[in-house]
């Protein structure tokens, strides 16, 4: 893993106690030689849970903006509590629990459809979702500020738009990968969320796979050719604002 391997790195993980999955994006290198810069863009579950240690520790990271895939019941139920951040909804509502439920009702739910699921809800991102993290591309190119992207869990549609971002800033694919995988060392599920459901299926969503974004990807090379023209036609960003991204948040 490429994770804050230099003993001078700030650390990626900052280990809140109200927000397990609270990363940095910084420190990663891209294909023309730069690095991500540290301590910019930052990745989380919600943060309706922090303690008064975690929001002295969110304050001083310099955090103003949030950026927040929540639904709106979501968004009701862990309401951002660091007075400082501006929160702004760029809401993908949530399908996998729902498409669970219905599956145990019809006696069908096992642990390979709970990953099939999983995939299909990745597949959506790029299907019907795309407008949101275009919307997110738009606010990254204009908020200057420390910010923290995040959904419920930080791991599906905040591991989603967290890839792109790498994409777009030129980070290689296997990097992006382990990035992605590091949710699986980090975060802490809330077992009280969905305790009528199976082990085995709570298990399968409440973690990452690298089968859940190649399904992503699949979608993006099947409708656009590949990444590269994606993030032209579907997240509009262009040579101009993939190089003033470049130029915000990498470093020589």
């Amino acid at each position: 893993m490429r994770d804050s391997s230099q003993k001078d790195s700030p650390s990626r993980h900052l280990a809140l106690q109200g927000a397990s999955n609270f990363r940095d994006l910084g420190g990663y290198a891209t294909t023309d030689g730069r690095t991500t810069r540290w301590r910019h863009i930052f990745r989380s579950n919600h943060l309706g849970q922090l303690t008064a240690e975690d929001i002295a520790i969110v304050r001083a990271l310099g955090v103003k903006s949030a950026f927040d895939f929540r639904g709106l019941e979501e968004r009701a139920a862990g309401v951002c509590i660091v007075d400082e951040i501006t929160v702004y909804s760029l809401p993908i509502e949530p399908t996998v629990v729902a498409s669970l439920r219905a599956e145990l009702a019809r006696g069908a739910l096992t642990a390979p459809v709970a990953l099939e699921l999983m995939r299909e809800s990745y597949r959506n991102y790029v299907r019907h979702n795309t407008h949101s993290f275009r919307m997110l591309f738009g606010h990254l190119l204009e908020d200057r500020a420390p910010l923290v992207i995040h959904c419920t869990a930080g791991k599906d549609r905040t591991g989603f738009a967290s890839a792109l971002i790498l994409h777009a800033l030129g980070v290689p694919d296997e990097v992006i990968a382990e990035d992605y995988l590091l949710t699986n060392r980090h975060y802490k599920r809330d077992a009280s969320s969905v305790s009528d459901l199976p082990a085995d299926v709570l298990d399968a969503i409440g973690s990452v796979n690298a089968s859940y974004l190649a399904a992503a990807f699949d979608v993006v090379s099947r409708d656009y050719g590949d990444v590269e023209t994606y993030l032209r036609d579907g997240l509009k960003l262009g040579a101009a604002e993939r190089t003033a991204l470049k130029e915000r948040y990498l470093q020589s």
